[in-house]
C-alpha cells in the first residue's frame, strides 16, 4: 500500500492529516493552522498546489514513516524497545498531578536541570479558552508541571518549529507519537533543525478527539454554553483522575463542575470524536521517540485518586541513559520490567494495530490513499493476532464505515471562530 497524494492540501482532503502542524512549522509563510469543530486542527495552504504545498510533504507524519528495523517480535509489534521500567516521579506533587505517575514531567524537568536542554516543547491548555490546546516552550520545571495531565483535544505541537530554529540551546520535545513521527521527518530534511532538537518523549495515545467531542464533554459536566471556561481537566490529580471543568458564571462567580471518571469520559464521550487518521494509526506508543511513557494498565489503579504509576520505555541509547540517570539521581523511582510488558499493559493496542492492516486494505479497495505501514500493521500481524470474525470486520466493516461516513469524499474545512 502507498500514498497517492501530491500536496498537503490533498493530505487534508484525503483524511490523512493528523494535525501535528509540521507543514506550517516548516513553512510558516505558506500555511495557517485552523480549528474545525469536526475535522480537528488542520493546515490550510495559502497557495494551494504551490511549491510549498508540495514540498511540505517531506515533513508530513500523516503519510507515515518507514519502520525502523526490528530485531525480534517485541520490536515488530512496538518499534525499538531497549528496556522498560514501571515507576513514578519521586516528587509527590509531580506524581499526583501527572496522568499516570508523572514520569514525563519528571524526565523533562531533569533534562532542564542537567542542562541537557534549554527548553522543552510541549502542549498546554489555551489559557484564554481551555477547550483548545496550544504549543509552548517551557524553560522551568514549574512551567512544565503547570501543564501536567492529559489533553484529550486537538493539538499542533510542531507549531513551535520556527522558535526551535532560533533557540540558542537544544529543545526537548514531549508529544503524541504522530508529533514525533513528523518531527523525525522534519529533522531528516533540515540539518539546522536537527541540531537544535534534543531528546524526544512520546506519550502513549489512542487518538485525539475533536472540538465537538469536547463540547459534548462540557455538556456532560454541566457547564453552561456561554460560560467563561477557565479550566478543563481530563486526568491527573490521582490515577487515572477525573474529568472536571471550572468556569466563571454571568455574575462573575467561580464555579466547579461535577466530576466524571476517566473511563466514563473517554469511553462514552470523547473517543467517538477521534478522526479517521487516528483510526488507521499503527503507532500508538511512540516508536520514533527516545523515550515513550504510558499507563501500566496491567496493574490498574484501585480508585480514581490512587497514586499514579508509569510504564517507561527506552527506545534509543540516549533515552535509556537519561532514564537510568534519573533513577540514579532519585528523580524517578522505577523497577525494570520485561521488554514485552507493553503487550500486557496495553493489550487492546496489539489488536488495534493488527486491524489497521485490514482497514487500509479496505481503503485501497475503494480507491482511498493510505499511509506507509509499520511492522505492527503488517499482513503477518493481521493474520496472527486477529480471529476470523475480526479479520472480516477489519475489512468489510471498514468498507461499511467508509460508505456511511462518506470518507471517500474530499474533506472540506470550516474554521471555528476562536473567540466564541
Amino acid at each position: 500500500m502507498s500514498c497517492k497524494v501530491d500536496t498537503i492540501s490533498k493530505v487534508v482532503e484525503s483524511n490523512l492529516c493528523n494535525g501535528c502542524g509540521a507543514c506550517a512549522g516548516a513553512f510558516p509563510n505558506a500555511f495557517k493552522m485552523i480549528d474545525d469543530a469536526i475535522e480537528g486542527r488542520r493546515p490550510v495552504a495559502l497557495s494551494p498546489n504551490g511549491s510549498a504545498d508540495r514540498d511540505a510533504l517531506a515533513v508530513c507524519g500523516g503519510l507515515g514513516l518507514a519502520p525502523l528495523p526490528a530485531k525480534d517480535k517485541v520490536e515488530a509489534d512496538w518499534g525499538p524497545v531497549l528496556a522498560c521500567w514501571e515507576g513514578h516521579a519521586a516528587d509527590a506533587e509531580t506524581r499526583f498531578r501527572g496522568s499516570s505517575g508523572g514520569a514525563v514531567t519528571a524526565l523533562a524537568t531533569f533534562l532542564l536541570e542537567k542542562d541537557q536542554a534549554g527548553a522543552v516543547a510541549h502542549i498546554r491548555g489555551r489559557r484564554d479558552d481551555p477547550r483548545f490546546n496550544e504549543a509552548t516552550l517551557s524553560t522551568t520545571g514549574q512551567d512544565i508541571l503547570s501543564a501536567a495531565g492529559s489533553r484529550y483535544a486537538q493539538a499542533s505541537l510542531l507549531d513551535v518549529l520556527p522558535q526551535v530554529r532560533e533557540a540558542p540551546t537544544q529543545v526537548a520535545f514531549i508529544g503524541k507519537p504522530c508529533d514525533i513521527t513528523s518531527l523525525t521527518k522534519a529533522r531528516q530534511v533540515d540539518p539546522d533543525l536537527d541540531r537544535r532538537v534534543g531528546l524526544t518523549i512520546a506519550i502513549f495515545c489512542a487518538g485525539a478527539p475533536n472540538l465537538a467531542a469536547t463540547e459534548t464533554l462540557l455538556d456532560r459536566l454541566g457547564v453552561p454554553k456561554k460560560a467563561k471556561l477557565t479550566d478543563l481537566r481530563y486526568r491527573g490529580f490521582g490515577w487515572p483522575g477525573k474529568m472536571q471543568a471550572r468556569w466563571i458564571d454571568a455574575d462573575g462567580t467561580p464555579q466547579v463542575s461535577a466530576a466524571i471518571s476517566y473511563a466514563d469520559g473517554w469511553g462514552s464521550v470523547l473517543q467517538s470524536g477521534r478522526r479517521w487518521r487516528c483510526r488507521i494509526c499503527d503507532d500508538h506508543t511512540g516508536a520514533f521517540a527516545d523515550i515513550s511513557v504510558g499507563d501500566p494498565w496491567h496493574t490498574p489503579p484501585q480508585g480514581q485518586k490512587d497514586k499514579g504509576k508509569s510504564l517507561i520505555v527506552a527506545r534509543t541509547p540516549a533515552g535509556k541513559a537519561l532514564i537510568e540517570e534519573a533513577i540514579a539521581a532519585g528523580v524517578l523511582i522505577a523497577t525494570e520490567a520485561p521488554r514485552d510488558v507493553i503487550a500486557a499493559a496495553q493489550p487492546n493496542l496489539l489488536q488495534t494495530n493488527a486491524a489497521v492492516w485490514g482497514r487500509r486494505v479496505a481503503m485501497t479497495l475503494v480507491g482511498m490513499p493510505t499511509p506507509l505501514a509499520s511492522t505492527s500493521s503488517s499482513f503477518g500481524a493481521w493474520a496472527r493476532q486477529l480471529n476470523t470474525v475480526n479479520k472480516v470486520k477489519s475489512i468489510l466493516g471498514t468498507i461499511k464505515r467508509i460508505w456511511q461516513k462518506r470518507l471517500f469524499r474530499a474533506v472540506r474545512l470550516t474554521p471555528v471562530q476562536r473567540d466564541q
